[in-house]
C-alpha cells in the first residue's frame, strides 16, 4: 500500500517534474533541496539565506531545518519582498529533514512539498527526532506522503550501512527518491562527489525513482556546506 501511495504521489506532485530535471550541475547555482537555517543547526538566519539565494539567481529552494519549518514564512517574505520590487525569486517549497531508522541504521529523510501545518506531521516539527513507533522509516513516509510531500533519503551514503542496501530498502517502503547529488568531500565551494555519486543516480534511475541534489548549508555561504 505504501508504495502504491508513493507512485501515485510522485506522478502527481508538481515538484516530481523538477527533480526530473535534476543534474549534476544543478545546484548550487540552479537548484538547492537541502540547506539550514538558525531555526535548526544552521548559521545563517532565514533572511541571510534568502538574500544568498536570490543573488545566485536559484531557481527552486527548499530550507530543510531539522525538525523545524520556522524559516519557511521568513523566507517567503523575503522572496515576496523581492518579487514586489521586480527582483525575480526563487520558487520555495516547503521542506523538512527528519530523523528516522531505516533498516536499524538512523537516517535522514528530506520532506519536500507538503501541506501547510498537515496534523500528519505535527510530530516531526518539534525541535527533535521523536521516540517510538513514529521514528520507524515506515511511519515517517507514510506521514509525509499523507501530507502530500515527497520523501526523499537524503546523503545516502554518508550512513554505516551501503547505500545500495538503504536505497533497496527505502524503495520497498514507497520511498519517493533520494538526494543523488551531494558533496561527500564538503569542498569550500559545493561540487557533487564524483563516482559515489554516479552510483548513486545509476540506482535511483534503475529504480524509477527521483534524484535531488542540495548543498547541505550548514555555515554562512549558501554555495557550500
Amino acid at each position: 500500500m505504501a508504495m502504491r501511495s508513493g507512485s501515485l504521489i510522485r506522478s502527481q506532485h508538481p515538484l516530481a517534474a523538477v527533480l526530473a530535471d535534476v543534474e549534476p550541475g544543478s545546484c548550487p547555482s540552479k537548484l538547492n533541496f537541502h540547506c539550514h537555517t538558525t531555526c535548526s543547526d544552521g548559521s545563517l538566519s532565514p533572511g541571510g539565506l534568502a538574500e544568498q539565494a536570490l543573488a545566485i539567481g536559484l531557481e527552486h529552494l527548499a530550507v530543510t531545518d531539522h525538525h523545524a519549518l520556522g524559516s519557511y514564512p521568513l523566507v517567503l517574505e523575503a522572496f515576496e519582498a523581492a518579487e514586489a520590487a521586480g527582483v525575480r525569486a526563487p520558487t520555495l517549497w516547503r521542506g523538512v529533514e527528519i530523523s528516522c531508522l531505516l533498516e536499524g541504521c538512523l537516517v535522514h529523510v528530506l520532506a519536500l512539498g507538503f501541506a501547510e501545518q498537515h496534523p500528519s506531521l505535527a510530530p516531526y516539527l518539534l525541535g527533535q527526532a521523536v521516540v517510538g513507533p513514529e521514528l520507524r522509516a515506515a511511519a515517517v513516509v507514510e506521514a509525509i506522503h499523507a501530507a502530500g510531500g515527497l520523501a526523499l533519503l537524503a546523503h545516502p551514503a554518508r550512513y554505516r550501512l551501503p547505500f545500495q542496501r538503504l536505497i533497496a530498502a527505502a524503495a520497498e517502503l514507497g520511498f519517493d527518491g533520494a538526494e543523488a547529488w551531494y558533496d561527500y568531500g564538503m569542498q569550500p565551494r559545493w561540487q557533487p562527489t564524483p563516482l559515489v555519486c554516479e552510483a548513486i543516480a545509476r540506482d535511483l534511475l534503475a529504480r524509477g525513482l527521483l534524484m535531488s541534489c542540495g548543498t547541505d548549508t550548514h555555515g554562512l555561504h549558501l554555495h557550500g556546506r
